[in-house]
């Protein structure tokens, strides 16, 4: 998400770094809801410690966590609290901060996936996601425009983000108010999460067996098949996190994670490779925070850059200075600059997270 978050432009983007524009799927559109099974995944390991734990104890440990994450993204959102206005900087107004957001849905659906699982156990916390995914299908049927429930402008969790927030407070990236991390569409994506606490739970009961990694290629590979029937009444779809997508996407993360099984611990890759990603794997929420972090720092230093068409002086800052000067003319086609800025970017947030390892400092919440 670094790579996809941080382009040099915009405008110059590989399609397999970007999302698709409705429905559908791309590589980009993987990474989120594979993270929210790696989330439910991880639950599985520390789960019986909680349930061990008294229950005050337990519940205000997965409360404390899924606010605190929760909060950690309206505060992304905020920063840096100051803009730039008329050539003054004034403060970022809160009528016009957006609520929800990538980290406020991983708090959400951890809070309630873990709550499900803590209360209701493996078997049951199965039936309740199925639940809530056939659940989510049904409203979005019924209360969405008849006409086509699953558009942009029909869609039911749009209406309800307006109602509850209020216009000014909601992403607006596609052209009119609507989020994609909205109320309605985070609750599918709690199944998400049990889903991958339900494979997480499977893989520990089993052990390293050949056994258990051919039964989840043939999980993932069901829950991938269902996911693509489902697609046929109820579209494919990040935006709206379609109950299909869910399906489809936790298909792919168990083959996905029964290959990684397979490769790196029966056959022995931990190589380089491993270790690159292991490094990211140590932080994976302070290293996600700062790739948002540092760019919107540096946008507010302001570098000269000639006039515009009144005659009044314009300003580029350090990033978009870079990439106009160093990357961008290295290829004439643009999309080639704009994505080594990326791995630029990348490069560098790996080395903190790099340095951060070998100085033994983990940042958890």
């Amino acid at each position: 998400m670094i790579m996809v978050n941080n382009p040099g432009s915009w405008s110059h983007i590989f399609s397999p770094l970007k999302h698709a524009s409705w429905h559908g799927v791309t590589p980009t559109d993987l990474v989120f809801p594979f993270f929210l099974f790696a989330v439910g995944n991880a639950l599985a390991f520390v789960m019986p410690k909680m349930q061990a734990m008294d229950r005050s104890a337990a519940l205000t440990k997965i409360l404390k966590r899924g606010f605190l994450i929760f909060l950690i993204g309206i505060l992304l959102n905020w920063f840096p609290f100051i803009r730039w206005e008329d050539g003054e900087l004034v403060g970022k107004s809160f009528s016009s901060l957006r609520i929800f957001g990538v980290l406020q849905r991983i708090a959400l659906a951890y809070t309630f996936g873990a709550l499900m699982v803590y209360f209701f156990k493996a078997r049951s916390s199965f039936y309740l996601a199925t639940l809530l995914l056939l659940g989510y299908w049904v409203i979005t049927v019924m209360a969405g425009d008849p006409a086509d429930p699953f558009s942009l402008e029909g869609f039911w969790g749009t209406h309800l983000d307006r109602a509850l927030l209020g216009d000014g407070h909601i992403y607006k990236g596609e052209g009119v108010p609507f989020d994609p991390e909205g109320l309605a569409s985070t609750i599918p994506s709690i199944a998400q999460v049990i889903f991958g606490f339900l494979v997480g739970d499977y893989i520990q009961q089993k052990g390293k067996t050949a056994e258990m990694v051919a039964n989840l290629f043939v999980a993932g590979f069901v829950l991938w098949l269902a996911g693509m029937a489902w697609d046929l009444s109820f579209p494919i779809n990040k935006k709206i996190w379609s109950s299909s997508f869910v399906l489809y996407t936790c298909g792919l993360a168990t083959m996905v994670l029964a290959t990684l099984i397979q490769l790196i611990e029966f056959r022995g890759w931990k190589g380089r490779a491993a270790k690159f990603f292991d490094v990211f794997g140590k932080n994976p929420l302070f290293i996600y925070l700062l790739s948002g972090l540092v760019p919107k720092s540096l946008a507010l230093i302001r570098i000269p850059n000639g006039l515009n068409a009144e005659g009044q002086p314009k300003f580029t800052s350090p990033l978009p200075w870079f990439y106009e000067h160093i990357c961008k003319p290295i290829s004439d086609k643009p999309e080639n600059g704009s994505l080594l800025y990326a791995v630029i970017l990348i490069i560098f947030f790996w080395s903190i997270a790099w340095w951060m390892d070998k100085k033994k400092w983990y940042v958890k919440v």
